[in-house]
């Protein structure tokens, strides 16, 4: 499938609500469990969708559009564990939402071409990297996270499957 502005702005547009319907108010069991020593748990990868939203994608684009000096920071992938602190889910995915309809707000009104999209910024593991390879990357990302969380939560049910486990390969892979 070839890039698609406006589908890609449909699915950045929808991961708020898929989030807050996978999420809101459950337990802590659920939000705060994970895969293993190291490993992020739903609570954790919202605030990393937060932490995204406030210093990725989005500036990410702008520097390619209007600064001079076209290099990106790097970007931190950890900083919600301490960012998130004495936040609640539900804060998490409110700000999340906000800041995601600001940041769509503001993708719509450029007015992104087709020649725009060739525009290039500096990676500092890449190199040259497109504004469509930087927008595919968020709708990916999106997708991936929100496949992570389920995934995390589905593990938590593992043994509760009992002999069914071998036809979830959520489960197993």
């Amino acid at each position: 499938m070839n890039f698609d502005l406006s589908e890609s702005i449909g699915i950045l547009t929808n991961t708020p609500s898929v989030l807050e319907s996978l999420l809101r108010n459950l337990s802590d069991e659920w939000l705060y469990s994970n895969e293993g020593l190291d490993t992020w748990n739903p609570f954790d990868i919202v605030g990393h969708l937060v932490h995204c939203e406030k210093t990725d994608w989005m500036v990410r684009l702008k520097i390619i559009l209007f600064e001079e000096d076209k290099h990106f920071k790097p970007f931190d992938r950890f900083a919600q564990l301490s960012e998130s602190k004495g936040k609640s889910i539900n804060d998490l995915l409110l700000e999340f939402r906000t800041l995601r309809e600001k940041n769509i707000a503001v993708l719509k009104g450029l007015e992104l071409t087709c020649d725009m999209l060739g525009f290039k910024g500096i990676h500092p593991s890449f190199g040259d990297v497109t504004i469509r390879e930087l927008l595919s990357t968020s709708v990916v990302h999106d997708l991936s996270h929100i496949a992570q969380i389920s995934r995390v939560m589905a593990k938590q049910y593992k043994v509760e499957t009992g002999p069914w486990v071998e036809y979830l390969p959520i489960l197993t892979k």
